[in-house]
């Protein structure tokens, strides 16, 4: 695991020097603190960060091929290299190192560009053919691993974080307006937008090739058509899916470092947890944390599949410095992201850092199997389907706006006046400045955003498009090109990459993957019950029985009472002061009304709040401070109270 960035020029005679490359490796030295790797050439500049995972000794980068002409930089792992390196060797190729990176490049020399094709794992890659004077940057197909790129006058900048970037062209940080209208809608910004005007994210399941200052960007993968198979009975398919995901988790097995889990207490980490023990030959080593605060404390379910399977087992009760660790966090982040169990993410990840490198989660479980309240509440909003056209259309335009902004049943109008898909993009949306909450926002923010492509045009366009026979599958197949890739697993890496730890997904290897999608919709939502298959596999498995028919909690935190006690004199103060207020979004008086409608306890305002305030943190810490070149404060100091028990 590591963090990539570099330069390619159109021009030979545009030069690139190894000062610079490595400042932008400085950048994002959290994600490799082990090695720095520069190679410059030729007006072409490749770097690296290492977390040295698989050939400890052996896998410095940039790594070449026999005659150096082909040089990458790379960032995951592949799970199929041993294979493939066996295939490569037979047709002659030598290697030089035992590293799972060398094989990616003599797959180019058989392949060019479709070798990704042939890859089993998370990665995101830069490889530079002198010979062809080309860079070809590609990206896993589920977007486990992060990379963006901006061109700019014939020069491609690629780095794994923003910050690489504007490490080194520091101009390139205007805020684009499309991306903070997309942040207001969902909590982050979807690929291939980004913060910044000049600076797009490399989609999933894509690759980009540069030549002679052109870049041409083009999908090497897609989910394939949902419910195709037949299954032919509960106990054939259980089968299929328990072997399936053993061995999705026994090839993620495979480290030259210390491994563990991270074990939420919920369904899916569980089951990777069970399916671990049974591969290991020693305790498996897992971590959980808790709150305080009853309610959101996860961790006794954690401890029953802990003791169930004789997992070494460290636990962390959190009761952090909430100022100083979103300070902290806004700064790293480079965007705006709202998503708040950020924060137990990052505890979990920095809490299993003192004790291994790597460490395997059950995330994608609730994409794959139906696994969100949201899909329940949109079956059941059917019974709305059939509100006339106009009559929506009439309350939408002429009367929704007229009604108080607190008023109880409002938004739920103007949700049933909608149609199934529209009703859920409105429901996962929190500012749809343009739709539901335009009284919310300034007159000059609406005409600017008037001028911007409509945000639920992309996330309309993965709905009408997917490959599904069923409206809940097309939610699925959605979510999975979306939430999935620009919250989920944005999230998991960069608050791991914070810390230094390797995250694995067993459930997002994309071969299973693409056989659980080919399963009809009710074996995975299957009337109330969600995750109805992997449940039964849970079962099978013998996990704790309490953890299977509770209500979904999700990796959440006491939001609604920290807003009302321990931020309420600070952070949230901050969305008050004549400085936010100013920024232009919102109308003072509608930021006032949140805030007291909240801390009068007249409605739990926190979700839009919190947001809110990551905006006005992330204009403050990363943005005005300018300070992108975060290589030696990327270690956190910031106060937390915990108590760590091991078991």
């Amino acid at each position: 695991m590591c963090g990539i960035a570099g330069i390619v020029n159109a021009g030979a005679d545009h030069k690139v020097d190894a000062e610079t490359i490595h400042r932008m490796c400085q950048a994002i030295v959290h994600r490799g603190p082990d090695d720095e790797g520069v190679f410059v050439k030729d007006g072409t500049g490749l770097g690296m960060r290492r977390l040295s995972i698989i050939d400890l000794s052996g896998g410095h980068q940039p790594i070449f091929n026999e005659d150096q002409s082909i040089w990458i930089v790379f960032n995951g792992e592949i799970y199929n290299f041993p294979e493939l390196k066996s295939e490569l060797e037979s047709r002659g190729h030598l290697f030089s190192t035992h590293t799972d990176t060398e094989v990616i490049v003599h797959l180019y020399e058989e392949m060019g560009a479709d070798c990704v094709q042939r890859l089993r794992g998370m990665f995101a890659f830069a490889l530079y053919d002198s010979r062809k004077e080309s860079l070809l940057i590609a990206r896993d197909r589920l977007g486990k691993k992060p990379l963006h790129y901006a061109l700019v006058d014939g020069r491609l900048y690629f780095a794994s974080e923003i910050k690489s970037i504007l490490a080194v062209a520091p101009e390139l940080a205007e805020v684009d307006s499309e991306g903070i209208l997309q942040y207001l809608y969902y909590g982050y910004i979807p690929d291939p937008q980004t913060a910044f005007r000049e600076i797009k994210k490399l989609p999933p399941g894509h690759l980009l090739e540069f030549r002679h200052g052109e870049i041409k960007v083009r999908k090497y993968w897609d989910l394939p058509a949902f419910g195709t198979s037949r299954p032919a009975s509960e106990e054939n398919i259980l089968e299929e899916l328990e072997h399936r995901l053993a061995e999705a988790t026994r090839i993620r097995l495979i480290s030259d470092v210390p491994l563990g889990a991270l074990l939420s207490g919920g369904v899916d980490s569980s089951i990777i947890v069970a399916l671990m023990a049974r591969a290991s030959s020693k305790p498996v080593k897992t971590f959980s944390i808790g709150f305080e605060a009853e309610k959101f404390n996860e961790s006794h379910y954690a401890r029953l599949v802990a003791e169930r399977f004789g997992t070494e087992h460290h636990e962390l009760i959190v009761n952090p410095d909430l100022e100083e660790t979103l300070n902290y966090l806004s700064r790293m982040m480079e965007e705006p992201f709202g998503d708040s169990s950020m924060l137990p993410t990052y505890y979990v990840c920095r809490m299993a850092r003192q004790h291994v490198t790597v460490a395997l989660s059950g995330d994608g479980g609730d994409e794959l199997f139906a696994g969100y309240d949201r899909y329940i509440t949109s079956t059941n909003r059917q019974r709305y389907d059939g509100i006339p056209q106009w009559l929506g259309g009439l309350y939408r335009e002429h009367l929704h706006d007229r009604l108080p902004g607190g008023m109880y049943g409002r938004n739920l109008a103007w949700n049933a006046s909608l149609s199934l898909r529209d009703r859920y993009l409105d429901a996962m949306s929190f500012f749809p400045a343009l739709h539901r909450e335009r009284s919310f926002f300034s007159e000059s923010f609406l005409d600017t955003a008037a001028q911007l492509p409509d945000p639920l045009q992309q996330f309309r366009a993965y709905y009408d498009g997917a490959p599904c026979p069923d409206a809940m599958s097309r939610l699925l197949y959605l979510d999975t090109k979306t939430y999935l890739a620009g919250d989920i697993l944005t999230k998991v890496d960069r608050m791991s990459m914070l810390t230094s730890l390797e995250v694995r997904v067993p459930m997002l290897d994309h071969e299973f993957v693409e056989w659980v999608a080919a399963l009809p919709i009710e074996w995975k939502l299957r009337g109330q019950t969600r995750k109805y298959l992997l449940k039964k596999l849970a079962e099978r498995l013998d996990i704790p029985s309490e953890l299977l028919h509770r209500p979904k909690q999700g990796f959440q935190m006491p939001l609604v009472d920290w807003m009302r006690r321990e931020l309420k004199q600070g952070l949230l103060q901050i969305l008050l002061e004549p400085r936010t207020l100013q920024r232009g979004y919102f109308k003072p008086e509608s930021v006032r009304t949140l805030v007291e409608e909240h801390l009068s306890e007249r409605r739990n305002r926190s979700g839009l709040l919190w947001r809110m305030l990551v905006l006005e943190l992330w204009h403050r810490n990363f943005l005005e401070a300018g300070r992108y070149g975060i290589g030696s404060d990327s270690s956190s100091n910031f106060a937390t109270e915990v108590s760590t028990v091991a078991h």
